[in-house]
């Protein structure tokens, strides 16, 4: 019953999300290229689509400071690792990068699948494999330079 719901709460998560997205128009790479365009005609919609989501998630995080667990789950899962090193500055770039190119977010660009867009469904086939590869190839040959 537990991974039902929480099934039903991811769709229903993801639902909001996708709508908003859509509603703030998010999906539209020319925007989110607008907002990173701050020498010509900036477009600062972006700000207040991720002003909304800091408020939503500081709350959250507040919240959870009174909570002994999660409703759905044995425990929180917050990140262990908090340093700054090169592999979170390199992979923040990168990331960047391919937003600012491409104008799509990962959680817009699957949103935008819907609509049908083949740019969209191309930058999401390009991620999928850059993660692919990052899991087969990067983050083995770090392990074996760890061990």
């Amino acid at each position: 019953m537990t991974s039902l719901l929480r099934a039903l709460t991811a769709l229903l998560s993801g639902s909001i999300f996708g709508f908003g997205l859509s509603l703030s128009g998010m999906l539209d790479p020319a925007r989110v290229r607008g907002f990173l365009d701050i020498t010509g005609k900036w477009d600062p919609s972006l700000v207040f689509v991720l002003g909304g989501a800091v408020i939503v998630a500081a709350i959250a995080y507040q919240v959870s400071q009174f909570v002994v667990r999660p409703l759905l789950d044995d425990r929180f899962h917050l990140p262990r690792k908090t340093t700054i090193d090169r592999r979170l500055i390199l992979g923040s770039a990168i990331f960047g990068i391919g937003w600012g190119i491409a104008g799509f977010c990962p959680g817009p660009a699957v949103a935008s699948l819907a609509l049908g867009l083949v740019p969209a469904g191309l930058f999401v086939i390009a991620m999928l494999i850059g993660m692919i590869l990052h899991d087969r190839l990067i983050a083995q040959w770090v392990g074996k330079a760890n061990s």
